[in-house]
């Protein structure tokens, strides 16, 4: 008999022990830091004890105090007791979204053995495990940028059938035409490549509006080199549903699903 449960006895305990470590609980409050595996209260030496309110995630399992005890698992979320009694839900968020205002000078990699990335941009709160940048910005191009752990959508947002509208802010060396302007509306040859029907929008005689749905390399310089052009400034203003609308350079937001697609 215990031959014949034993084995099985012990694969149901090992499977609970990893259901166990991958159990992520989290926490996010401007009053709290998170060192050696304990939230902390800022400038303080002794672990936090109180509730703690939102989302912050930066290990497989983060430890409270003695004063919590586990509740039951509801669905996404952790309930924690004090004294018996529900004191907080803390929520687990199995996907993150966050949006970028991208300083020139930064590459958009999530490392780099030699030059800065988008990544070293990112500030403290920001949970950058598994995180990645969807699509890329060029090293001198700033604007808006989207970082997710969600590979599917990533993969998304990028497939070529999907077609996603991309605005950009150009500043042009020299003047530019209506003439030039309906030939980037008509598509143009960046080298072998016909780009696809573009929105082109005059600000004034060296700025435009350009919104583009494919993501080829340096395809907006390439386009205005095209029309015999050049571009000193770039900016995205827009991916998709997504606006940057009144980021500061540099800036970092947290976005929902919903925002995106």
């Amino acid at each position: 008999m215990r031959k014949k449960w034993g084995p099985f006895i012990g694969g149901i305990l090992i499977g609970l022990v990893i259901m166990a470590m991958n159990y992520k609980y989290v926490v996010n409050d401007d009053n709290l830091v998170y060192k050696n595996n304990l939230v902390y209260e800022k400038e303080k030496d002794k672990p936090f004890t109180g509730t703690a309110e939102s989302y912050y995630e930066n290990s497989d399992q983060l430890k409270f105090t003695s004063k919590y005890r586990k509740g039951k698992l509801h669905g996404e979320t952790k309930e924690y007791f004090e004294n018996g009694e529900p004191s907080e839900i803390i929520k687990y968020k199995k996907f993150r979204y966050y949006i970028l205002n991208k300083k020139g000078g930064y590459i958009t990699a999530v490392d780099d053995p030699k030059d800065k990335t988008v990544m070293d941009l990112l500030p403290e709160w920001v949970i950058k495990k598994d995180l990645a940048p969807v699509g890329r910005l060029d090293k001198d191009t700033e604007g808006l940028l989207l970082l997710t752990n969600d590979g599917q959508l990533n993969h998304r947002l990028l497939s070529p059938k999907s077609h996603v509208d991309k605005t950009y802010y150009a500043e042009l060396e020299k003047d530019i035409s209506e003439d030039d302007l309906e030939k980037l509306r008509n598509g143009v040859d960046i080298g072998g490549y016909i780009t696809m029907p573009a929105l082109a929008e005059k600000i004034d005689d060296k700025k435009i509006h350009l919104t583009i749905k494919e993501g080829k390399f340096h395809q907006v310089k390439k386009m205005l080199e095209a029309v015999d052009n050049k571009v000193i400034y770039l900016k995205r203003i827009s991916f998709g549903k997504l606006k940057l609308d009144d980021m500061e350079l540099g800036e970092v937001r947290e976005v929902n699903l919903e925002d995106i697609i």
